[in-house]
């Protein structure tokens, strides 16, 4: 396997040039935007008893916390990010588990949630996670794999906070708890293949750290 050209740590240098600065701005905004939310959709999702929005609750918490370890590991090593970049990847797999960890819970029983809150929290949503898509869209090719991985779960939680009011109109129709349910089970596919490429990106990074090193490439 070739090794990837290492990104360009001199801030400015170049329009793909690795720009530190910039990506700390863009992610402290984005968790800032994601803590405050995730109180306001905590509350509804406890109120209207819905497990997807629960899920996707604590997710904001996993964005707020990958915002957070970004704004610190930029100022790394290219080594050291792609290790972090890794540590990221797990990181995103923690909603998927509480969704299943949820859904486990009413599988025998299905409770149908209460459709109007979760529609408006959804709404609340998409406004917050295209938000900070935005933010990180524009300096996702900054941060290596670091940047990818914000950018995947803004843009993932978009997509989600979509199907989770398409879910809320089907159950407000059928009056069943089984939508809700089987969202659970796409929310955790979904992050599983945002995990995944965002632990390919690292692996990138880490071919190119051993290239820069003089090391053997794997």
């Amino acid at each position: 396997m070739n090794a990837p050209s290492a990104p360009d740590e001199n801030p400015g240098k170049a329009p793909g040039a690795f720009d530190a600065p910039r990506v700390r701005r863009a992610v402290l905004t984005v968790a800032l935007l994601n803590f405050g939310y995730f109180f306001v959709e905590f509350f509804v999702a406890f109120g209207s008893g819905s497990v997807s929005l629960l899920a996707d609750s604590v997710d904001f918490l996993e964005d707020t916390s990958i915002s957070l370890l970004i704004f610190v590991a930029l100022g790394w090593a290219l080594a050291k990010r792609a290790v972090m970049g890794k540590v990221m990847a797990v990181v995103i797999l923690a909603p998927a588990a509480f969704a299943a960890w949820e859904a486990a819970q009413r599988f025998a029983e299905p409770v149908a949630p209460d459709a109007l809150p979760v529609v408006l929290a959804s709404l609340g949503s998409i406004v917050i996670n295209g938000t900070s898509a935005l933010v990180i869209a524009r300096v996702r090719n900054h941060g290596g794999s670091l940047g990818r991985a914000a950018f995947l779960s803004a843009r993932n939680d978009v997509l989600v906070n979509v199907a989770i009011i398409v879910m809320a109109l089907i159950t407000a129709w059928t009056g069943s708890g089984w939508p809700d349910l089987v969202l659970g089970c796409l929310i955790i596919l979904l992050a599983l293949h945002a995990a995944y490429e965002v632990w390919e990106v690292s692996e990138e990074e880490r071919l190119a750290a051993k290239a820069l090193a003089g090391e053997e490439i794997d």
